[in-house]
């Protein structure tokens, strides 16, 4: 095995491609394939050419995200030999932000996000949840039919944190259109993705500076750790990229776990199991960000008998370890020991914001239209192809139409 930046050598020479649609379509066979080939720590690719190595163990994912000194998020090193065109590039390349750092660095910037995520109202969210989703219903509940994630589940996230960040919609339909670009790491228009998405979030900085207002840019940019606008404008992407995407996702997955499993189908609707429950089962089997929590050895790195390359990134299966089974399968409703919110150091510090508006969306839809139900057989969805997401291309429904809603 190579300890340089370029790829790992195998007994066979392959690696796995996770940006492929085959490995979209069936991630949890794959996993499995990876796991009685290589064990916990596998060879990929999360593009042509850029390998990697994905974290399957859940022990040795644990270390490794306890332990930033030799596992240290930051990428400069990994990506000076890396084209820019790369697809996943942008997505992965070194910004001054709390995701892209080690050290003093992350340590400031964590505080800034922390302090600006730990301002928001939790009870506040319950209401800016309504006052988005029931609009939003009424505009598709008397067809009988849906998409719900053009429909309902992307507009209703992306206008609550627009709400959370103060950013007024003019401005947050183009940071819209450049994070899907962003996400999207197997289209070329990576790149132009993220010009869009900053040239917009420049113009929302500013404007909190003149008009400050109960949100989290603000929050940031009144900071002690006193982020200049560059350092603003990386944190807030890393604010989008975090809160849009994934929320959407955890969303849209639970809700086709609840229409298409016979446990969560008759109970969640019939009251004996919650939402709460269904997203558990979720954020274990297929969290909306399957695979990420990067990191870039230091140096070389042995981990159970296998050699890590100094400076290639080393990425956390989320999914693959919360599947381990060295841990055991075990009950899932109530359980919330899994790996969907990372830990350590870079561990989500928003997944309680995330947990109730993904819960507080999915129940005021199931209120409005109780029998919800697939517009096509289950093995008719298809995934979006991707290294990172768990994410699904549409979720068509169908359900008995129904009159408007009352808008408080």
């Amino acid at each position: 095995m190579t300890t340089s930046t370029g790829p790992t050598v195998l007994v066979d020479g392959t690696q796995f491609p996770l940006y492929s649609e085959e490995f979209a379509a069936d991630p949890h066979g794959n996993y499995r394939t990876m796991r009685q080939r290589y064990g916990s720590l596998v060879p990929v690719e999360l593009a042509p050419g850029v390998p990697a190595t994905l974290v399957i163990g859940y022990h040795d994912a644990v270390r490794i995200l306890n332990d930033p000194e030799h596992f240290p998020a930051d990428p400069r090193i990994w990506q000076q030999n890396i084209p820019a065109d790369c697809p996943v590039k942008p997505m992965m390349e070194w910004y001054p932000n709390v995701l892209r750092n080690a050290g003093d660095a992350h340590r400031r910037y964590r505080q800034a996000n922390v302090s600006a995520v730990d301002g928001v109202d939790l009870h506040g969210l319950h209401a800016i949840v309504e006052r988005e989703a029931i609009p939003l219903i009424n505009t598709f509940c008397e067809n009988g039919s849906a998409e719900l994630i053009s429909q309902y589940a992307f507009p209703l996230v992306f206008a609550g944190l627009n709400d959370m960040l103060g950013c007024p919609p003019e401005i947050g339909q183009r940071v819209a259109a450049g994070m899907a670009a962003l996400f999207d790491s197997v289209d070329e228009n990576a790149e132009l993705g993220m010009q869009m998405l900053s040239g917009a979030l420049l113009e929302l900085i500013e404007l909190k500076k003149s008009e400050p207002g109960d949100d989290m840019v603000t929050r940031l940019l009144q900071h002690d750790a006193g982020l200049d606008d560059t350092e603003m404008l990386a944190n807030i992407i890393s604010i989008y990229g975090a809160g849009l995407e994934p929320q959407q996702n955890l969303i849209i997955n639970t809700l086709r776990l609840i229409l298409t499993d016979d446990r969560f189908a008759g109970d969640v609707l019939g009251g004996s199991l919650s939402t709460r429950d269904a997203l558990d089962e979720v954020l274990f089997n297929d969290p909306p960000m399957a695979n990420f929590a990067i990191s870039y050895p230091r140096q070389p790195m042995l981990i159970g008998g296998t050699w890590l390359p100094a400076h290639q990134p080393v990425v956390i299966s989320l999914a693959g370890c919360n599947n381990d089974p060295a841990i055991g399968g075990g009950e899932r409703i109530g359980n919330r020991s899994h790996l969907a919110w990372s830990l350590g150091p870079h561990a989500c510090p928003a997944k309680s914001v995330a947990s109730l508006v993904a819960q507080e969306a999915i129940d005021q839809l199931l209120d409005a239209l109780p029998e919800l139900r697939l517009a096509v057989p289950v093995d008719e969805l298809s995934w979006r192809a991707g290294p990172f997401h768990r994410a699904l291309a549409a979720l068509p429904v169908v359900f008995p139409a129904s009159p408007p809603l009352n808008v408080k």
